[in-house]
């Protein structure tokens, strides 16, 4: 069998192949590429019309074939195997084994043959032990099996859940949607009962997880939004909080989900978004301290303010 995902690379592939190993039959090629006799023959003759632009007798492949066996001249301009370099072998790797930190989210077999393959194929790349990456934040594995087989079950899950902006844990019923990571972090999306809306849970904060017996409950159009939303996903609830963004902070309009952005004229943005608590708006607005400002709600401002000047005070500043 061949289609198109692998016609293309495999006919880059045959000609330096081909022209390596002159006068071969055309089972050893087929064996060499896994696919039948016919089909080689049909790349062969695909190749002779192929070559560099003005197409004359002297620019196409040549071909010569003596019975069952296959000779290529002429096309030196691709003679070279594709091969990725060790650089970019190293981001595939390093990527491959961020995902495969995830437990019960993805097939670690594919990820340890696809490994194996892109390790023996980028010669010249060091040792996958040596490849250092970035691991994901640790959710407990019987919390990760639990919420899996919700998921794959259609089935509720009662989640003991750590809220840090209160240091409290809260106790949901969700029905789960979807798994996904990002930034190095696994995440549940599903629809909280709590508070009958969308919700997307990191697995590293669950506590505890519990299988119900209840079955899902999720319209299409939740569905939906579960698959469409960014990570925070806001309510008309939530209070709207207005920032003013000097230029070195015009990034935070990309990264947060922002309902309003103005010009501020001067380079600078004023942007409003949807903050689920306070503690969370005061931690933005110090992070950003000296590009940017929490101008709105005043209540909010002060607390900001009163928060900034109690840090000076307990570094003597």
């Amino acid at each position: 069998m061949s289609g198109a995902t692998d016609h293309l690379p495999r006919l880059l592939a045959l000609v330096p192949w081909l022209l390596s190993h002159p006068d071969s039959s055309v089972a050893e090629v087929a064996r060499e590429f896994e696919v039948t006799e016919a089909q080689i023959r049909a790349d062969v003759n695909l190749l002779w019309m192929c070559g560099l632009p003005g197409y004359g007798p002297g620019d196409l492949i040549d071909v010569e074939w003596r019975g069952d066996r296959v000779t290529l001249s002429n096309a030196e301009t691709i003679e070279r195997p594709l091969r990725i370099t060790p650089d970019e072998a190293l981001a595939l790797i390093a990527a491959l084994r961020a995902l495969a930190g995830v437990p019960g989210i993805v097939s670690t077999a594919a990820i340890d043959r696809a490994l194996a393959k892109l390790e023996s194929a980028a010669g010249g790349v060091p040792a996958a032990d040596k490849v250092v990456v970035a691991p994901v934040n640790a959710a407990n594995p019987e919390v990760v099996t639990t919420v899996t087989d919700a998921v794959a079950q259609s089935r509720r899950v009662h989640l003991r859940y750590w809220v840090p902006a209160r240091d409290e844990a809260t106790e949901r019923d969700v029905d789960p949607i979807r798994l996904f990571t990002s930034d190095a972090t696994a995440y549940l999306s599903g629809w909280c009962h709590a508070v009958e809306d969308l919700r997307t849970f990191r697995l590293d904060r669950v506590l505890e997880a519990k299988l119900l017996d209840d079955a899902i409950v999720v319209p299409d159009e939740i569905r939906a939004r579960a698959f469409d939303t960014e990570l925070f996903t806001p309510s008309a609830e939530d209070r709207l909080v207005t920032f003013s963004l000097d230029p070195a902070a015009r990034w935070a309009a990309d990264y947060y989900q922002c309902e309003v952005v103005e010009e501020r004229g001067d380079g600078g943005l004023v942007v409003k978004l949807r903050s689920r608590d306070d503690a969370w708006a005061r931690r933005l607005a110090l992070g950003l301290a000296g590009v940017a400002r929490l101008t709105d709600p005043p209540d909010l401002a002060r607390q900001v303010r009163d928060a900034a000047i109690a840090a000076l005070v307990a570094y003597g500043v």
